[in-house]
């Protein structure tokens, strides 16, 4: 990108008021130092920064587009990094699943009164290519058959079928779309960022035979794995996706950080990249939002809509998960999510009675 573009950029998101952390975190002073810096990928400060811009609304409003991102820009990221996920400093713990095959969560609502589904997803990012918009369709498509190939060994309940947006009938498209399974095109933010470029090149799903395991090729992170069914069996969910997720990594190397943990495109998901959540329905708790957000920010709990990100609430049902991502390990976060959603919910209970 050239000069006078990183120049229009920086005006308009320090001219323009904006609750984003980039505008909080890129003083003139840091700018100024940062501008002509790039990784060896050719990642510039304009292309950290281009969505950001374009999106004074953002919250978080910086990209990294390939792992060097995060060093040769530390001085912009590192604070958002902090700011983000409430640390001190950047520094995250080695990875750590807990005791898997021993795990048991006691369900939360075994009636089903309350959660209608858990899914845990980890995004994960592969070591050696550069993420968008520096990535190229070449790129895009090498990756896409190194994990095609990975996947397609899986056995089990984890066995399964990779389905090729390139080849996708459109009715097909459309309803994995409506039974929210298949990522869309429609984040602009995302789009801003160069996520979308070249669709649908190297992009598609994988499946299981019964629909409780999928990874996203090429979406924005090179890779989510998810794990999800109807009901509030954490650990069935949970014990799937990683066990999947370590079949996975002894063929193919992730992009990590012994600072930073796991990397990926977006700073806001980084260390763990796990997010644990449960659709949850609480119609009274909705109606006293000073006590639903005394707990959300006690068990650092994020809430959006029922439909995913940046989307309203229906029927009082939430997406409910955990906000932190880095310095704490993959249990520490999910447990996070748990304890928080029991509080939730006994809470729900407690306004019911009343």
């Amino acid at each position: 990108m050239e000069c006078d573009e990183l120049e229009d950029l920086w005006r308009n998101i320090s001219t323009h008021k904006s609750k984003s952390l980039l505008k909080k975190h890129l003083p003139e002073e840091k700018y100024i130092n940062l501008k002509k810096r790039s990784t060896k990928y050719g990642t510039t400060l304009a292309d950290v920064i281009l969505s950001g811009c374009k999106n004074i609304d953002s919250k978080v409003g910086v990209y990294a587009c390939d792992p060097e991102s995060y060093k040769v820009f530390k001085d912009l990221l590192d604070p958002i990094i902090c700011d983000y996920h409430r640390v001190k400093e950047v520094s995250h713990p080695k990875c750590d699943y807990g005791h898997v095959a021993n795990l048991n969560f006691r369900e939360l609502d075994g009636a089903g009164n309350y959660i209608i589904s858990t899914r845990v997803r980890i995004g994960r990012c592969h070591k050696e290519f550069p993420y968008p918009p520096i990535l190229t369709n070449v790129q895009r498509k090498k990756m896409e058959d190194i994990i095609v190939k990975a996947l397609t060994s899986l056995e089990g309940d984890l066995k399964g079928e990779y389905h090729s947006l390139e080849t996708m009938p459109r009715k097909e498209y459309q309803q994995l779309v409506d039974d929210h399974i298949m990522f869309r095109d429609d984040n602009h933010t995302l789009r801003d960022a160069g996520g979308y470029d070249g669709w649908p090149i190297g992009r598609g799903v994988y499946l299981n035979i019964n629909r409780t395991f999928i990874v996203w090729v090429n979406e924005g992170d090179h890779l989510r794995f998810i794990s999800m069914e109807k009901g509030s069996d954490l650990s069935s969910v949970y014990k799937r996706l990683i066990f999947a997720l370590q079949q996975v990594e002894m063929q193919v190397d992730f992009a990590y950080d012994d600072k930073r943990g796991f990397l990926s495109n977006c700073p806001s998901n980084l260390g763990t990249c796990l997010r644990a959540s449960v659709h949850l329905k609480m119609p009274k708790l909705v109606r006293c939002q000073e006590i639903l957000n005394s707990i959300c920010d006690r068990h650092n709990l994020q809430l959006r809509g029922g439909n995913g990100e940046h989307t309203e609430s229906t029927e009082a049902v939430y997406d409910v998960s955990n906000k932190r991502r880095l310095g704490l390990t993959e249990y520490q976060a999910v447990c996070e999510m748990y304890n928080g959603v029991e509080e939730l919910i006994k809470t729900e209970q407690k306004l019911e009675e009343n």
